[in-house]
């Protein structure tokens, strides 16, 4: 199988910052920090339930740059409005946490069709998330990774292995596993899994399930839900080719520090 650096470094070496071309080089997993934005806010949900949402901070810019500072070379952003609705509400917050980094930004939620893409991409983010589109158009995609190449990942979640689209609503019989087969024979840069059943909950990733996936394929995956402690970094590092892990609410809650979890992957 491809190193997953090497396979980043190859597709786009104009996409990325310097900070993260090292990682890419030299660490075998980065660690990823997390906002997600609802109604302007960083909030986390509980299991995607949009209802079960605890507001972390009024200041999404502050935030990124607090996680900047403690190292991170790639920020994951969720419009979570635009999941549930497939209109993203939060612009102006991501507009701000541009300005406000350095560091390469990946964004998702309620990205459905090529404006969106087009517009994201002008403003600066380094790389789209397209998850519901990737069943409902998948067409919409081959179009994307042709005009972004690099710049285009799936995000795939997934409930008792099958995918789950609309902000996690809509559970359907598409299995994960196959889905991320097909996005990476259309051209898709990497994969963001999560597992739903694990996303917030604090119980540590589904090792088994993440691994299977990063097995399947020769693009970068990057695990998402259920990291709550250095010993879950330590796990999933242990994973072959994991190419990077997303982490939020431990952040939050200070159950994992950031600038410990980012010195254990060098």
């Amino acid at each position: 199988m491809m190193q997953q650096g090497i396979y980043f470094i190859i597709t786009f070496p104009d996409r990325l910052s310097e900070n993260l071309l090292l990682f890419l080089l030299y660490y075998s997993m980065i660690v990823i920090p997390a906002i997600d934005l609802k109604d302007g806010l960083c909030v986390r949900l509980l299991q995607g339930k949009k209802e079960d949402a605890t507001v972390y901070s009024d200041d999404p810019a502050s935030t990124a740059r607090r996680w900047e500072s403690c190292g991170a070379s790639l920020l994951h952003v969720v419009d979570l409005d635009g999941a549930f609705t497939g209109d993203q509400k939060n612009l102006v917050s991501i507009r701000k946490i541009r300005e406000s980094v350095r560091m390469d930004i990946e964004v998702g939620g309620g990205i459905r069709d090529m404006e969106r893409i087009d517009l994201l991409i002008s403003i600066g983010i380094n790389r789209v998330i397209l998850g519901t589109v990737a069943i409902e158009k998948p067409e919409l995609v081959k179009e994307a990774c042709k005009k972004y190449p690099g710049r285009v990942i799936i995000g795939i979640d997934a409930k008792n292995g099958l995918v789950a689209v609309k902000g996690w609503v809509e559970v359907t019989e598409v299995k994960a596993k196959d889905l991320a087969l097909k996005m990476q024979d259309d051209g898709a840069a990497g994969i963001i899994y999560t597992d739903i059943s694990k996303d917030g909950m604090m119980t540590g990733p589904n090792i088994e399930a993440t691994e299977e996936i990063v097995d399947s394929l020769n693009i970068p995956v990057i695990a998402s839900g259920g990291v709550s402690s250095i010993n879950d970094i330590k796990n999933l590092m242990t994973i072959k080719n994991l190419w990077g892990a997303i982490t939020g609410k431990a952040l939050y809650a200070g159950t994992l520090d950031l600038k410990e979890a980012i010195s254990l992957t060098k």
